[in-house]
Parts: C-alpha cells; structure tokens; sequence
C-alpha cells in the first residue's frame, strides 16, 4: 500500500516534518520520495547529499534522513580514506568512483531497496 505523504510536505514539496515512529509506513513513504529525486548511477559525497537533503526538506536534521535512507536500504554508502563517505542510490552502480565500493558495498547493490 502506498502512502501519501503530502501530510509531509509544503507547497514547494519540500518535506517539512518527519512523522513518529507509530507512522513507519509513512516514514517508509517519504524515504521512498527523498530516494526516487536522487540519480541512479551517480556518486554522492557527504557534503552532496546533506546538500540535496538540505533542498528536498525543511528539516533541521538531516542526519537523521541519511542514515535512515542508508538503514532502509535506500541509499548505499562506503566509506573512503580520510574519514568521508561516499553514497549512491541502492541498485544502480556508482560512476566515477574515486575509490572502488568495498565487497559488502558491491554485494549489497544486488539486494533490493525496503518498501
């Protein structure tokens, strides 16, 4: 069953509140929305990523937003030298990888996203 989540949102479409934790489903629905702006196939820095988070919401935590896209499977995400991390959009491989995704990264783009 899909969920609105114009509840969620302004005018603008930008999402505005995240709803409790009674509300999965509804969480599941704007993780669902949030993913499906991103690029499939293109590498996202942190800095991108809380960049478009920062766009697509009005919310002060975006935090928040990318580990639940990551735990959700949404979004996959490696870590790279020097303490950054990379993240790309579950299902579709990376392009331009500075560095290669590590084996449990790579063996994960198989796995299908949480609906």
């Amino acid at each position: 069953m899909t969920k609105s989540i114009a509840a969620f949102q302004d005018e603008h479409g930008r999402v505005t509140s995240w709803p409790s934790n009674r509300r999965r489903v509804h969480q599941l629905a704007v993780l669902s929305h949030l993913a499906a702006q991103l690029d499939g196939g293109r590498l996202y820095s942190e800095a991108e990523l809380n960049t478009f988070l920062g766009e697509q919401t009005t919310l002060d935590d975006v935090a928040l937003l990318r580990r639940e896209l990551v735990e959700g499977d949404y979004l996959m995400t490696d870590d790279i030298e020097g303490g950054a991390s990379q993240y790309w959009k579950a299902g579709s491989r990376p392009t331009g990888a500075a560095t290669p995704p590590s084996p449990q990264a790579e063996a994960a783009l198989l796995k299908p996203p949480v609906k």
